[in-house]
């Protein structure tokens, strides 16, 4: 029976609770724009099909180096290898488009959904060393975002990307790699739990299904290589039914691995094991007993009568009355990428545009690493099965906040509200009268409080802490008019320096005062 849908109000904490899960931080337009659409409409916004972004390009041709193949603001994903240091300044061109994507994503689930398959597919840049292979790797993360699961596990086993990283390339039928036939399993279809009781002699069978795939370096592409495949019938365990996949010669070998993945999708396991990952990323880590017999096995039930299509899974879970509930919210400690992200799209900070690609390149790496400081390094995780904060137990996301990661994460906030980042004379920093100013009534400190706040956090706030943050706006004088007269002064003179500074000074004391309250690590 699917999951009970959600009938109850569906207001602006609803909305904010939805798209702070789903999405990398939530902009004022887009809490706007949904306004009084219901929780159908925004889910077929959010849920829809989006297609495979532009490629990075070359941005970082200057004074002291030239790419001999490719034009600055041309895309390299096509381009031939060239040698170590053209290939190193195109890592660095693909990290900085990638995290360019989330700045910019649309109002989509789409980029959330990468990072999940990112950590479910898990590869490292720094091992696989080819910016192209990377560059095809996210386009298929992006391609079967919400697509169809049996189908991504088999374009995931012939990416190039993933042939190099798990040495499937170098799998033959006389030295066969059990690498990739064991995560295949492990990882990406079984699971560890339980009832997950494939076999080593399972192991050793997939990869021999799996021997003769290679990768064609100038096309970019797996390829059959015949020669190369094992030819012997292949035995699997009882866990899986004694399948016997008979061996075939010729390019009929290739049809083996079709026949391997029929076997693997014949388990219930799998469904579940998919359901739980998506539910501990996008609803709670702890899944109890009861969460897994209400919760987990309807979901996996639609997911196998979906044929495994992902959106089914996904539009039942983000629709339910589960995943509003008041447990619910508040709840999930923000991976440094909502942190990081979701404080630049929260505040709408200006970031360098396509006029000054050179510079919007290097500032998106920069943006990228101050998530690799606080422990996530998208494109590179620490080993095959992802980041430890999305599977360890029992911790699991609060192994994000430690004593170094903590301060780091504040540090970042105060940056941001305080002189920013400069880069080649941009400054990258939060406008607090801009942020403000996207209010109904940001003259009244009582209003203005309860907006940035619904807007911020994500749990009910004390009647204290407005009350603190209400003496900030007023620097500590009773009556509303302080703040109010001091708004409404600027906006008649907003040339006026002083008047300026000490709206903006108020403003940066309560945002910071915000950004460091431990809610403020919550989604």
């Amino acid at each position: 029976m699917p999951l009970k849908k959600y009938t109850a109000n569906f207001g602006n904490s609803e909305l904010t609770h939805l798209l702070k899960r789903t999405m990398f931080g939530t902009q004022i337009k887009d809490i706007k724009g949904f306004n009084g659409k219901s929780l159908t409409q925004v889910l077929s916004v959010l849920l829809q099909d989006k297609p495979i972004s532009l490629p990075p390009i070359n941005a970082y041709n200057d004074a002291s180096y030239t790419d001999p193949t490719i034009a600055l603001n041309q895309t390299w994903v096509n381009a031939p290898y060239g040698d170590g240091t053209v290939n190193s300044k195109r890592i660095g061109s693909f990290r900085g488009w990638w995290m360019g994507l989330l700045l910019n994503q649309e109002t989509s689930i789409q980029e959330k959904m990468v990072l999940f398959w990112h950590n479910h597919f898990s590869l490292e840049t720094d091992i696989v060393s080819d910016a192209r292979y990377m560059y095809k790797y996210v386009a298929l993360l992006q391609k079967y975002a919400l697509g169809n699961f049996k189908s991504f596990v088999k374009e995931i086993t012939l990416d190039p990307a993933m042939l190099k990283y798990l040495n499937g390339y170098l799998n033959t039928k006389t030295a066969p790699d059990e690498n990739y036939g064991r995560e295949l399993q492990e990882l990406f279809t079984m699971g560890k739990g339980a009832n997950s009781k494939y076999t080593e002699q399972d192991v050793k069978a997939a990869a021999k299904v799996l021997t003769g795939y290679r990768i064609n370096s100038t096309k970019i592409e797996s390829y059959f290589d015949t020669t190369k495949h094992d030819i012997s019938n292949k035995q699997f365990s009882s866990f899986y039914k004694d399948t016997i996949i008979v061996g075939k010669s010729g390019i009929d070998g290739a049809k083996e691995l079709d026949e391997m993945l029929d076997m693997i999708f014949l388990e219930n396991e799998l469904a579940l094991f998919i359901c739980r990952k998506i539910y501990r990323f996008f609803v709670y880590y702890d899944i109890s007993d009861a969460t897994e017999q209400e919760v987990i096995i309807p979901l996996a039930e639609t997911f196998r009568a979906s044929n495994f299509e992902i959106k089914s899974v996904l539009l039942e879970l983000l629709g339910s009355e589960h995943f509003f509930s008041t447990a619910n919210r508040a709840c999930y400690i923000k991976t440094p990428l909502d942190l990081i992200v979701g404080l630049y799209r929260d505040f709408n900070v200006a970031l360098p545009d396509t006029t000054n690609i050179t510079t919007q390149y290097v500032v998106w790496q920069y943006i990228k690493t101050q998530s690799a400081s606080l422990q996530l390094d998208l494109g590179d995780p620490p080993n095959v099965a992802g980041w430890p904060a999305f599977y360890q137990e029992p911790q699991f996301y609060e192994l994000w906040i430690n004593s170094d990661t903590l301060p780091k994460r504040n540090q970042f906030s105060d940056l941001m509200i305080g002189n920013g980042y400069t880069r080649n004379t941009i400054k990258i920093v939060i406008d607090p009268i801009a942020y403000v100013s996207n209010f109904a009534n940001p003259e009244d400190p009582n209003l203005l409080i309860s907006d940035v706040l619904a807007h911020l956090l994500v749990i009910e706030t004390s009647n204290n802490l407005k009350k603190q943050l209400k003496n900030i706006l007023l620097s500590n004088q009773v009556d509303d008019h302080y703040w109010t007269d001091a708004w409404t002064a600027y906006q008649i003179s907003p040339t006026d320096n002083t008047k300026k500074s000490m709206v903006t000074t108020r403003l940066k004391a309560m945002l910071k005062y915000i950004m460091n309250l431990a809610e403020f690590q919550l989604i």
